[in-house]
């Protein structure tokens, strides 16, 4: 059992930066996999950045190269770094967590970023 609180969203222009944040309500460092995903308006939920326990990240392609994702097991903490953000950009941002540990998939509330043209 996590719980999971997002922040950081906001609103940017195109070529912009904002860092993300999630707080877990417990320790992360054993926890298999933490993770960003991101819903946009009228589309299915898709994943942006995992990172796993023993620091191994993956990302999706649309976003490598301007996103990093990080965790900091002494904050309990996840981040995302994202950068020369985009207008596709735009979605709800939700934080997960998943693994044996925590018995099994959980999500945060979400942070809505919003990215002008």
């Amino acid at each position: 059992q996590v719980q999971l609180v997002e922040s950081g969203g906001g609103l940017v222009q195109a070529g912009g930066s904002l860092s993300l944040s999630c707080v877990a309500s417990r320790s992360i460092s054993r926890i298999d996999v933490m993770g960003w995903y991101r819903q946009a308006p009228g589309k299915q939920r898709e994943l942006v950045a995992n990172v796993y326990s023993g620091g191994s990240t993956n990302y999706a392609d649309s976003v490598k190269g301007r996103f990093t994702i990080s965790r900091d097991n002494v904050k309990n903490t996840v981040y995302l770094q994202m950068n020369n953000l985009k207008p596709e950009d735009t979605a709800v941002y939700y934080c997960h967590a998943g693994g044996a540990i925590i018995r099994g998939t959980y999500w945060g509330q979400g942070t809505q970023v919003t990215v002008s043209s």
